[in-house]
């Protein structure tokens, strides 16, 4: 069972891969769902497709867009690229788009997008004929459909399903809201999510036009499309006993950050259970997919159809239970300091959680702090900024490892020092 992760960008791709991924999937700037992403120039794609290939990693290269008359002017050359690239696949939606991957490049393997809403074996099997080696299914087929789904179709054809992320709220994501409100068109890859912004809703009876019924749900207005994010990690044995194949963590325009946690907490989750050791969730797991950003979470539609439980978030638009306040660069074994990278501002006396690609450590203290001139400072409050910690970790914390501090930055947060320090 693969562990597929997202790969909004180089930097994402390298946390993803450290994290514990078997592959990723990735775009061009053009061509893919997710243009608001990083994604990959040719240099880019090149770098991160070795960086991957040597630690064992796979990498998909999304072409998923469905195709307007004008996307046909350049797709062949981008085709040629991916297949000389070294890419391991490419995901694809439109039949149009799939020709051209068939005649420009035979020998590359093809994927089905969840974008084409496929929901049943014999859609799986026509597209075995053409020559797909994967599908991904819509995300509205029950796990019960999987099972079956998967006795109907032959043994070589792959499944993979979401398991982790973000939902649309329009069937297999085909949407028109972004495109209506905003010019940008979703199917193409530029969605401005209209589905996670704030709505008054006025329901007026046309007979008595002075007596609205307004649905309101608090002070922020009314969240009357935006989906529960998808949480599928208790149900990993499941998954695995109706025949899928590879769980994919959607999120290439999240952070660093939710790409490590998630890729690592589904990484061990899979390891345990193919162990052959009780599987059993732990507790460290569901702390850290509770640290990231995320909306409340559900099973999607695996148990439940969209036209019994919609999965509609009508009180919230995100959590926002921690952030990251910056990353681990290195050690000074002279020194005995961490250099790290700033995010968000935060001081000295502040307590911060840890997470490294292998392992836990309990949260860390900030005993002191020194820019990169070594003068000592209280707070380092620009971003990017390089300064060296000393800090009272039980084990020495490896490179690419996340600080991150409880609560919400954009709240108002009092900094810890003060309560160590005593200043106002």
């Amino acid at each position: 069972m693969e562990v597929l992760s997202p790969a909004g960008d180089l930097s994402k791709l390298k946390v993803a891969v450290l994290y514990g991924a078997d592959a990723v999937y990735m775009s061009l700037k053009r061509y893919g769902l997710r243009t608001f992403s990083g994604n990959f120039t040719h240099e880019e794609l090149i770098e991160g497709i070795n960086y991957a290939h040597e630690r064992g990693v796979k990498c998909y290269v999304t072409l998923n867009i469905i195709a307007t008359e004008d996307d046909f002017e350049h797709i062949d050359e981008e085709i040629d690229f991916i297949a000389k690239s070294g890419a391991d696949a490419v995901l694809v939606s439109d039949p149009g788009i799939f020709e051209h991957v068939r005649t420009i490049a035979p020998d590359l393997e093809i994927h089905i997008s969840t974008q084409a809403s496929v929901t049943n074996s014999e859609a799986i099997k026509f597209w075995a004929r053409q020559g797909a080696k994967r599908i991904v299914l819509a995300r509205e087929v029950s796990l019960e459909a999987i099972k079956k789904i998967r006795k109907a179709i032959p043994d070589d054809i792959e499944l993979e399903c979401f398991v982790h992320g973000a939902m649309c709220v329009s069937y297999s994501g085909r949407c028109l809201l972004s495109d209506y409100f905003t010019g940008r068109r979703g199917n193409g890859g530029q969605c401005a999510q209209p589905c996670r912004w704030e709505y008054g809703v006025e329901i007026t009876e046309m007979k008595r036009p002075d007596l609205p019924l307004v649905a309101e749900e608090d002070s922020r207005g009314t969240y009357i499309f935006g989906s529960r994010d998808l949480c599928m990690l208790e149900h990993i044995p499941e998954l695995f006993d109706a025949g899928v194949d590879s769980l994919k963590i959607e999120g290439r325009i999240k952070g660093e950050y939710y790409a490590a946690a998630t890729t690592k907490v589904y990484r061990e989750a899979v390891d345990l259970y193919l162990s052959g050791k009780e599987f059993k969730v732990d507790p460290k797991w569901t702390d850290l997919l509770n640290h990231v950003v995320h909306r409340d979470y559900s099973t999607g539609f695996f148990f439940d159809s969209p036209s019994n439980n919609a999965q509609i978030d009508r009180t919230k638009s995100y959590n926002k239970p921690a952030f990251v306040v910056g990353v681990v660069e290195g050690f000074d074994e002279d020194k005995k300091l961490y250099k790290v990278t700033q995010k968000n501002k935060f001081y000295v006396g502040d307590t911060l959680n840890v997470l490294m690609p292998k392992g836990y450590l309990n949260p860390v203290k900030v005993v002191s702090m020194f820019d990169d001139k070594g003068n000592s400072i209280e707070s380092c409050p620009h971003p990017e900024m390089t300064v060296m910690l000393e800090l009272d970790a039980d084990a020495r914390i490896p490179p690419v490892s996340f600080l991150s501090r409880d609560g919400d930055k954009d709240g108002g947060i009092i900094p810890q020092s003060d309560s160590v320090s005593g200043k106002n």
